[in-house]
């Protein structure tokens, strides 16, 4: 099938769903390569910059969805008379921040990173659905792992964790974020 035929048919699926479909499930439907998925994506998302919509597109890792421009989000809570939710706090920013370069974590290990609890912070942030269980370390106790949402990705304007700013390095600093985990896995090992 031709992309200009395509074009419509996944807007019409994006905006009937609602919800991010993955690159997969439009192969699936639509009988079509992974790349070509991409890249009638990608011209429907010229189109619509084009035609100078109110809508845009947007990649959430391997996901597509349709989401307002945030250009028109005074509007929009104007006409549903939107109350405006509350800021993240600093130690909700730090959380989630310690979590994105890091994950899957344990609260034990962003306390560690923190140096104070943090259980009702992880909890707000479950709570939001900025953050999401990812599973159990296999470790005595098997402490809960977790990991940003594609939620997260939306709320922070990015396609996946790869659009982080890097962190600075100072001196002393380990890099490899493997041997962190692994760090505060052994000494979680050794409190339980």
């Amino acid at each position: 099938m031709n992309i200009n035929k395509l074009i419509p048919a996944f807007e019409a699926v994006l905006y009937a769903g609602g919800e991010p479909l993955s690159i997969e499930r439009f192969a699936q439907v639509f009988e079509i390569s992974p790349d070509k998925v991409v890249k009638v994506m990608e011209a429907l998302a010229e189109k619509m910059e084009k035609s100078n919509s109110g809508l845009e597109l947007l990649r959430l890792e391997n996901t597509y969805q349709l989401a307002t421009k945030t250009d028109y989000a005074d509007y929009i809570k104007k006409a549903y008379d939107m109350r405006r939710r509350t800021p993240l706090s600093p130690a909700a920013l730090e959380v989630l921040a310690v979590v994105a370069y890091n994950q899957p974590v344990t609260k034990s290990f962003i306390e560690q990173v923190r140096g104070v609890d943090c259980s009702g912070v992880v909890t707000t942030l479950i709570e939001k659905g900025l953050l999401e269980e990812r599973g159990r370390l296999e470790l005595p106790g098997k402490p809960l792992l977790y990991g940003t949402t594609k939620n997260f990705l939306r709320c922070f304007s990015l396609s996946d964790l790869t659009e982080l700013p890097p962190l600075p390095k100072s001196e002393g600093e380990q890099n490899d974020i493997g041997e962190q985990l692994e760090i505060a896995a052994d000494e979680e090992e050794n409190v339980g």
